[in-house]
């Protein structure tokens, strides 16, 4: 039926064209052989719903298990001072949170505050939205929680295909590659689970590097998306995979920081440090680019979903090199104060004398 609609609407020629390699139609991928099941994009229409589910059951597991685990952990939600009601003050600060001094002069001759008495409101009312310790504990517990079983998954199921060790095997009788179930399934989270993230963005601690975390969320829904529909599903569960490595690493230094254990917040940058290193700036480029974008080539020949796909590739591959000099930054700074003190990617600030230079409030990331 689709295919028909497609006929009919003179669609179907430019979409095969664009998404399959030459000689390839959409009739030959839906005669499949008995038994055989090609992945088509239709099937990735349920990530939206389970997206909701996956929000949900986060929610969930922050409240039950999570926040439990601070507790055990003696992480408090800490109590903040709370600023003098003022509604003037309070409309400026939902459109400006730091007041330059012409506005504070203002605000001033308004009120008859000084400006000592208008800044320490300001600071105070800036604090009160700062996330607690316990809230980026259960942030990165969940990430941590999800990022280690899909990749135990991933790795019991992949392990033994001789795709992974070959990577030119990725290419042979393409795109008439059978998918299995535990592929699907991969698939299937990783989505869901991406654009939950893409919703949580706006509600979760916000960074300095929002921007660059939402294109690249964009990217990877974008990537998976993609290589579904191509039927490129060997290569783009080794992409997934190979991000998920280092993710687990880094969420476990965040929880080691928040838990007050510094030696082992250390230890465990160290290893995402050098884990980063190996798998986003030598397996990611070296191995699963050079594959897509030159054995690709040789065996099926480029087509115009292809550039595509290695467009969103080196997409990644560019902000994989942005955030590994944000982690040099941080190493940097660890070697002359001999502890992983602040993050470039820590939670936005007030302002630059607010920032919290204690052990028990420096974050690694």
């Amino acid at each position: 039926t689709l295919i028909s609609t497609l006929e009919s609407l003179g669609l179907s020629d430019f979409l095969e064209r664009f998404w399959l390699p030459e000689n390839v139609t959409w009739a030959d991928l839906e005669r499949s052989p008995p038994g055989v099941d090609y992945p088509h994009a239709r099937h990735l229409a349920c990530a939206l719903p389970l997206a909701v589910v996956v929000f949900l059951f986060r929610l969930l597991f922050e409240r039950l298990v999570a926040k439990p685990c601070a507790n055990i952990l003696h992480i408090q939600t800490g109590v903040r001072r709370q600023v003098q009601p003022n509604a003037l003050l309070e409309k400026f600060y939902q459109s400006k949170t730091i007041p330059d001094h012409k506005h504070l002069e203002g605000l001033s001759k308004q009120l008859d505050w000084d400006l000592r008495k208008l800044q320490r409101w300001f600071r105070v009312r800036r604090e009160q939205d700062r996330p607690t310790t316990e809230t980026k504990f259960c942030e990165s517990l969940w990430r941590f929680t999800f990022y280690s079983g899909i990749f135990i998954y991933a790795v019991y199921n992949m392990w033994h295909s001789p795709w992974i060790w070959d990577t030119r095997q990725c290419w042979y009788n393409y795109p008439f590659q059978p998918m299995i179930q535990c592929q699907y399934n991969y698939y299937v989270a990783e989505l869901a689970f991406y654009w939950s993230l893409m919703f949580s963005q706006f509600t979760d601690i916000q960074r300095k590097d929002f921007l660059i975390m939402f294109i690249h969320h964009l990217a990877t829904i974008l990537l998976i998306t993609f290589s579904y529909a191509n039927n490129m599903l060997r290569a783009g569960a080794l992409v997934m995979c190979v991000h998920d490595a280092s993710d687990i690493f880094l969420e476990a230094a965040k929880l080691a920081n928040y838990a007050k254990y510094q030696r082992l917040c250390d230890a465990q940058f160290v290893v995402f440090t050098l884990v980063f290193f190996i798998t986003r700036l030598i397996i990611f480029p070296f191995w699963i680019i050079r594959s897509v974008l030159f054995e690709s080539w040789e065996i099926i020949g480029p087509y115009q979903a292809w550039w595509v796909l290695n467009g969103l590739l080196l997409v990644l591959q560019v902000l994989h090199v942005f955030w590994f000099y944000l982690i040099i930054c941080i190493a940097i700074k660890s070697i002359f104060k001999g502890k992983v003190s602040k993050d470039d990617r820590s939670d936005i600030e007030s302002s630059s004398d607010e920032e919290i230079n204690s052990n028990s409030s420096k974050k690694c990331k």
